[in-house]
């Protein structure tokens, strides 16, 4: 399988292009920091030799870097088997005193990225041919704050309720074209945002418990589709 993953140098996205590629899948990658992408490349090419991994620097919170990004997928010819709108930032804050900006930002990498990624290359899908009865998985990669308000959420947690939207729309728009949609609700998982926190690491979730059931739901027999995939730290959200 081709597989297309956006925020990709680091957590979650970098645990899915690791278990993909163990599993001899392509990989085209994406993120912001040029030095960490090509780093992670260099590391999947060279553990996993018999795969071909491609990678491209773009900031996908502008409409300029997606459309580029897009196109670059798109000249490579590829059937694009798996989608994954990984690409996420968040800053805490609360509606009423969060800095200036903050919704626009998070808005642009968190909902806006992921739909204008998928409105590019969505027609190249639905004319794919079958890759064994399907043409096709996205996983838009959410947030238990797509779920429910939390405290200091603010914006991050409104962008994420749009995102769970636009999931929820596009799986059904997609049934008739054979293309699954999975809407993936991680709680507090271990990646560069609770690095300088005083969390233990031990009380949050692993990125690559979340790869393992992206890819478990990448399996799966083109008559079953996983909608939804929600998971939490054992003793539940910090």
């Amino acid at each position: 399988m081709n597989v297309v993953i956006t925020g990709a140098s680091k957590g979650i996205g970098r645990a899915i292009a690791e278990i993909f590629a163990a599993n001899g899948h392509n990989l085209y990658l994406c993120s912001r920091n040029e030095v960490v992408l090509y780093k992670v490349m260099e590391e999947l090419v060279t553990k996993y030799p018999h795969i071909h991994v491609k990678a491209k620097t773009r900031d996908l919170s502008t409409r300029e870097g997606v459309d580029s990004f897009g196109d670059w997928i798109l000249n490579n010819s590829i059937n694009i088997d798996v989608l994954v709108n990984n690409a996420g930032l968040f800053e805490p804050g609360s509606v009423y005193n969060e800095p200036e900006g903050a919704i626009d930002r998070m808005m642009a990498v968190n909902f806006y990225s992921a739909y204008h990624l998928t409105r590019k290359l969505i027609h190249q899908m639905m004319e794919q041919s079958d890759y064994h009865g399907s043409r096709g998985h996205i996983f838009n990669i959410c947030s238990t704050a797509s779920l429910s308000a939390y405290k200091n959420g603010g914006a991050y947690s409104i962008s994420k309720y749009a995102l769970h939207g636009f999931s929820k729309n596009l799986r059904e728009e997609m049934k008739p074209y054979k293309i699954k949609v999975t809407s993936v609700f991680p709680g507090a998982v271990y990646t560069d945002s609770w690095s300088g926190s005083d969390v233990d690491p031990k009380r949050i979730m692993e990125s690559e418990d979340i790869a393992k059931l992206v890819y478990t739901a990448s399996q799966l027999s083109p008559t079953a589709c996983v909608e939804e995939i929600l998971i939490r730290p054992q003793l539940g959200d910090l």
